[in-house]
């Protein structure tokens, strides 16, 4: 009988344990979840009483008050409780119904469908775009479609989990994080022995929220003849002169092959998008699985154009993230906290060991604060972090609250330099 050190183990444990069933499987993980929730070291799936914004209201057993400084949502720019985006959702509600009610190739293809991707597409200067019903696969899908036997996928160690999905049709090779001298071993090594070579990234990465250096990965894919697909789910709205992330940056928005994202974040809905060539987007509406054949965005996503509008329209929003992020992040610098190599709005406090992380995300719910715990398989077993996300509409008073909070943290556990 297989058996697992629940005080070592990690979500990945669970996947494929051999000789035991998924029943059995289920079963382990049941007592896994169990264990780690009696020492106060479960920190997932928390019942949430209030809708996504800078406090929430959370409902947990041994916790008396109930409203917390909310670290854990990618709203970044706060529109999802925005007066003219919430009236937009009910204003398409009424005139269209809740769902689409068919598949885009045969009845659940709407105008507004193709407004957004209209939008979508002009908010990065590009003519094509499609849409997807979340922004994972918008990833998956799209990969599935475009890469196979005879190809090779080129990937950051460190893109998100639905590109692994989407590249397991084709080949794969990796080169660790942002190495540019590991992606051009890769580049020169594999010349000549795939029909199709795509490098993919992230625009901004999920964990260390740091950046992709994309002037050098887009110059090393035209010298050795790759496609280059960039995903910049956490850089819109966040990165950027006007919030058009990385490319922006490096003023590279019409140069970059592949644009993928999602409009679960800065855009204040769900669903995703792909921008590309319209030959691309084209085949992309009759041969990526996962559109042709799932129901399309329902009637509430109309709303995702005022989102994508008011990006331009209030600008003030995109200022006060950062000085919320400048705010937050030297707050915690100044503790002796670890955060890495951030340079958005994701900011992660690095703590190393898997338990010890578990219980910092305990001793921060005690004091008011709901971050999220990050360990394996998410990132390397020894960069177990807790993750914050910075939103524009928090207020200075709510982040010194976490900042507190984290002073009462390093009393308790010791971690830190203290200055």
């Amino acid at each position: 009988m297989t058996t697992i050190d629940f005080e070592k183990a990690s979500f990945k444990d669970f996947e494929d344990i051999p000789g035991i069933d998924p029943y059995g499987r289920a079963a382990l993980w049941t007592a896994y979840v169990d264990s780690r929730k009696q020492v106060g070291e479960w920190n997932y799936r928390q019942r949430n009483l209030s809708g996504c914004g800078p406090e929430m209201e959370l409902e947990l057993t041994g916790i008396a008050h109930k409203r917390f400084v909310s670290l854990v949502s990618n709203d970044y720019l706060g529109f999802t409780q925005h007066p003219r985006v919430k009236a937009m959702a009910a204003e398409a509600i009424e005139q269209y119904g809740t769902g689409a009610g068919a598949s885009p190739a045969i009845g659940g293809h709407y105008d507004f469908h193709q407004w957004l991707e209209e939008k979508i597409a002009a908010f990065f200067g590009r003519d094509s775009a499609i849409v997807y019903s979340t922004g994972y696969t918008a990833n998956s899908a799209s990969l599935q479609c475009l890469l196979r036997r005879d190809d090779l996928a080129i990937l950051d160690m460190a893109v998100h989990a639905s590109v692994y999905e989407g590249c397991l049709m084709t080949n794969v090779k990796t080169f660790p994080h942002n190495n540019m001298d590991a992606l051009e071993r890769v580049l020169k090594l594999s010349n000549d022995r795939y029909r199709t070579r795509m490098v993919i990234i992230d625009g901004v990465y999920s964990q260390d929220g740091d950046l992709a250096p994309l002037d050098s990965i887009l110059e090393l894919c035209r010298h050795y003849g790759a496609y280059l697909m960039v995903d910049d789910a956490h850089g819109t709205g966040v990165i950027g002169d006007t919030g058009r992330g990385v490319m922006e940056l490096h003023g590279l928005l019409r140069e970059v092959d592949i644009v993928t994202g999602t409009f679960s974040k800065t855009f204040a809905h769900v669903g995703g998008y792909v921008v590309a060539s319209r030959e691309l987007v084209d085949y992309l509406k009759f041969q990526a699985r996962q559109h042709i054949f799932s129901a399309t965005l329902s009637p509430a996503a109309a709303c995702i154009g005022t989102a994508i509008d008011l990006v331009d329209d209030e600008p003030g929003w995109m200022a006060k993230l950062w000085d919320n992020i400048r705010h937050l992040k030297g707050g915690l610098q100044g503790m002796g906290l670890e955060t890495g190599d951030t340079q958005s709005a994701i900011i992660p406090v690095k703590i190393g060991d898997i338990k010890l992380n578990a219980q910092i995300c305990g001793l921060l719910l005690e004091a008011g604060v709901y971050a999220n715990q990050i360990n394996y398989p998410a990132v390397a077993r020894k960069d177990a972090r807790v993750r914050m996300s910075v939103m524009a509409t928090h207020t200075e008073e709510q982040l010194d609250r976490v900042l507190n909070a984290w002073e009462w943290v390093i009393r308790k556990t010791g971690i830190g330099k203290r200055k």
